[in-house]
């Protein structure tokens, strides 16, 4: 038995309080995230993780070239966003924005109430709202608190439920210490970039958005797949970062995600940076862009299009 959960009414939430009995032992539950970019082609697979995780960096410009997904413009994408209805049955913006709107709405006054109460739904909204301007940041609640004007015990409890609910995504920090990656302060991203930039009021998006279509893909590869990988992110005091880290196997694979269609050696120096720092446990590195072509951008990091990958 299987429990969808990846909306804020089913999962953890409304499906499992309705059980009089625990179903430990007796049950499996599967996350389904959005659509990825690959299931609303019919490809039905999340990205090449898995065949890149298997194939030595030095053969990865085959692999990529072998992919027949097509070219698409990431921000149109992300503003589809992944919810089956909005991303495969409406095409036009304004049908969209109405789904969006009773989407919300649902989530607010009933499912959300199925998990917790809430006292103010506009201070959640408008937490919501925050949080999604923040998308690819680090999440400092205090920080968002104080923005929003609630009391930070408030904001916490309103982050937990947007995570626990499937909405918020808390992408922790990567680190040799398992405990300490609880300890540092996450990146925050969003389950459904359309419903993101819904929440915000826009449609000319900036790179972040192209980050969370990544994500979003990881997690649902990870989330269907064996393998037991982590994704993270990794980052230093000094302010040096790789957008994202897959950890499987005792391996590392770091990915660099950028919205240009060009890029140079100067875009790959973190990379370098990480790879230096964790040796051979690391498995090349991958500069993910906005162009048309894959080649190698220093020993063991390869450029590639987007497209081709997730």
């Amino acid at each position: 038995m299987w429990m969808r959960s990846s909306g804020p009414a089913s999962g953890r939430g409304g499906r499992a309080r309705s059980v009089s009995e625990t179903l430990a032992g007796r049950a499996t539950y599967v996350p389904l995230w959005p659509f990825t970019r690959r299931e609303q082609l019919g490809l039905g697979r999340a990205g090449i993780w898995s065949e890149l995780l298997a194939t030595s960096p030095e053969d990865w410009h085959d692999l990529v070239g072998s992919q027949a997904a097509p070219h698409e413009d990431w921000s149109a994408l992300a503003l589809r966003g992944g919810y089956p209805t909005p991303s495969v049955a409406l095409e036009d913006r304004a049908g969209r924005e109405l789904w969006y709107d009773g989407y919300i709405g649902t989530y607010l006054e009933r499912d959300l109430q199925m998990l917790a109460s809430v006292d103010n739904l506009v201070d959640f909204r408008r937490l919501m709202r925050a949080a999604c301007l923040r998308l690819g940041g680090l999440l400092n609640p205090t920080d968002l608190a104080r923005d929003v004007g609630l009391p930070r015990q408030t904001a916490s409890r309103y982050l937990s439920l947007l995570e626990t609910s499937y909405q918020l995504i808390r992408l922790e920090p990567y680190s040799v210490n398992r405990t300490k990656r609880l300890a540092k302060t996450p990146k925050v991203y969003w389950s459904d970039t359309g419903l993101a930039a819904h929440l915000v009021g826009v449609t000319e998006l900036t790179g972040s958005y192209l980050e969370n279509l990544v994500v979003v893909g990881l997690n649902a590869w990870r989330d269907a797949s064996e393998s037991r990988a982590e994704i993270l992110f990794w980052r230093t005091h000094s302010g040096e970062e790789v957008d994202f880290l897959i950890e499987a196997g005792g391996r590392l694979l770091p990915i660099e995600v950028k919205a240009a269609s060009r890029v140079t050696s100067r875009d790959v120096r973190h990379l370098q940076t990480f790879r230096a720092e964790y040796g051979e446990a690391v498995l090349g590195g991958l500069v993910l862009y906005n162009g048309e072509k894959s080649f190698r951008l220093a020993e063991g990091i390869l450029a590639v299009p987007w497209w081709k990958v997730i």
